[in-house]
């Protein structure tokens, strides 16, 4: 791949480079906005692939390249392959050539190459955060916390691989014995989307590894440079050939191509629903085994009980982590009428304290949006709830300069049939809708078609309780704002999606349940 290599310099003016790596952070000082300048390295990994990765080696992409854009600049950061259908079946033959000696590999040996890519990505954590702040624009901190929970995922299942269990059972009526046991479903194709683009790999493949499938892994094209890291990392801890291939493309043939081709046994997508609709339509084709990980409008709803402090933090992290572009954030702040004023007014205030700027600056609380679109979208959406009534208490604004930068946002005064409870935001904007009982909260918090995570602030562990089997999500947070965690399986319900990733359910959705009927030995 010596020639990509070559390509992947950012396309900019001629300037110099302490002028071309100074960036802004913008922050709130005795309630005047401020700002300050510092000097960042913006320099990539000498040893990052912009190749496709297709059984055991790197190639250059049949359609030329794809741009990959640094978000908090607005400029072209690398370029990496842009492969054609021929390559993306190339690498399911690679997939599926690769398979019977793949699963037939002991689970300790699956568990030990996992553990060694554990241990490589942790001690490149500061290669993979960069990485990640440059081409996705989460702050340098958030990178590093991505990599270690993206991490977690391959320890985790190293661990999980030698578990896999069966089980011998004798019949009801005695005649017989039932042997259980489970094997790899086969090729899988994985397409993660740009938001986590280290944990939703790992989320993915190391699951998958430890089950013994081997994958066709298809990162979004805002963010594939990680993922060709991740890739990377997984050959050098002596991946064979074949197990792990990774193609980008920006075309929806080479997807189509991979779903509709009769050897591929399991497909698992991280997206948007209506994408998942697409794809469900087609994987059903070939009656795929799927799983979907989509859309999300959390609720996060405020008791009057609750510690308002807590519930202040908590909607830091929930709404704020990754600007706002994660399908767990909190998109509708549902409080209690006695407290909702105290805590709109509360929350701007913390909003308003925060420095947005380039993530790998020091002290960055809120980097860019990952797109001019992305952008536009959010500012759009907070334009209607404006039109609809709502009041701005802090932000509502691009920020002006280059990247694609928009204010913490609060809004209050929003009514329950706001079209803006009804979008997934995807990005840092809190609207704040009162209710007046927990029927009425629970209402409002279960309007959404889909139903992936939700947080609830009380002191009332009855109420919790209820919560729990009245609220239409998958997940919930409990006096917390953060709630993933590799140990746990993370998924939703009604429109959010299929199946599970992480916990011990999560080797499950690699895994065929196969039984043997054997004469009882005691049969006469």
């Amino acid at each position: 791949m010596a020639t990509l290599a070559g390509k992947g310099g950012p396309r900019r003016a001629r300037t110099s480079d302490d002028a071309r790596n100074q960036v802004f952070v913008r922050h709130r000082l005795g309630g005047v906005t401020r700002m300050s300048t510092q000097l960042v390295d913006r320099s990539l990994p000498a040893d990052l692939p912009r190749g496709i990765f297709v059984g055991g080696s790197w190639r250059e992409g049949a359609r030329g390249v794809v741009d990959v854009e640094n978000p908090a600049t607005g400029e072209v950061l690398a370029q990496v392959a842009n492969c054609d259908v021929a390559q993306g079946v190339e690498a399911l033959d690679a997939a599926v050539d690769a398979a019977a000696a793949w699963a037939r590999t002991s689970p300790r040996e699956r568990g030990e190459l996992l553990r060694r890519a554990f241990e490589a990505v942790t001690a490149r954590a500061d290669d993979f955060a960069r990485l990640m702040t440059l081409e996705m624009g989460k702050p340098l901190a958030e990178a590093r916390g991505e990599v270690a929970y993206g991490a977690e995922f391959l320890r985790w299942f190293s661990e999980e691989a030698p578990r896999v269990a069966g089980s011998y059972r004798p019949s009801p009526s005695g005649a017989m014995r039932h042997l259980v046991t489970k094997r790899p479903v086969g090729p899988c194709l994985l397409i993660t989307p740009w938001n986590f683009p280290l944990a939703m790999a790992t989320r993915k493949v190391a699951p998958a590894l430890a089950a013994g499938c081997t994958v066709v892994l298809r990162p979004a094209t805002l963010t594939p440079l990680t993922t060709l890291l991740f890739a990377k990392v997984l050959a050098d801890c002596g991946l064979p050939a074949g197990v792990v291939n990774v193609v980008t493309s920006v075309d929806h043939d080479v997807t189509d191509a991979l779903i509709t081709d009769p050897r591929l046994r399991k497909l698992s997508f991280t997206g948007s629903t209506g994408v998942g609709r697409t794809l469900l339509k087609q994987a059903a084709q070939g009656v795929l085994r799927t799983s979907m990980e989509l859309g999300g409008n959390a609720p996060f709803i405020v008791f009057e009980d609750a510690d308002l402090d807590v519930a202040v933090e908590g909607a830091k992290a929930a709404k704020l982590r990754n600007m706002g572009e994660a399908c767990t954030a909190a998109n509708r702040f549902i409080v209690h009428e006695s407290v909702a004023d105290e805590f709109a007014s509360r929350l701007a205030e913390a909003f308003s304290q925060l420095r947005v700027g380039d993530g790998l600056a020091d002290g960055t609380d809120v980097g860019p949006l990952v797109s001019e679109g992305a952008r536009a979208g959010v500012a759009s959406l907070v334009e209607g709830a404006v039109s609809d009534g709502a009041s701005v208490l802090t932000g509502g604004k691009q920020v002006e300069g280059a990247g694609w930068f928009y204010a913490p946002t609060v809004l209050s005064g929003v009514g329950k049939d706001a079209a803006i409870l009804s979008e997934e935001i995807f990005g840092p904007v809190a609207p704040v809708v009162s209710f007046s009982d927990e029927a009425e909260a629970l209402e409002i918090a279960n309007r959404s078609e889909v139903g992936l995570a939700g947080y609830v602030f009380t002191r009332d562990m009855d109420r919790v309780l209820r919560m729990g089997d009245l609220l239409e999500v998958g997940m919930i947070g409990v006096n917390r704002g953060v709630l993933s965690d590799a140990a746990a399986p993370f998924g939703g319900v009604k429109q959010a999606g299929l199946g599970r990733e992480g916990g011990g359910e999560g080797i499950e959705e690699y895994l065929e349940t196969i039984y043997l009927s054997l004469n009882d030995p005691h049969a006469g």
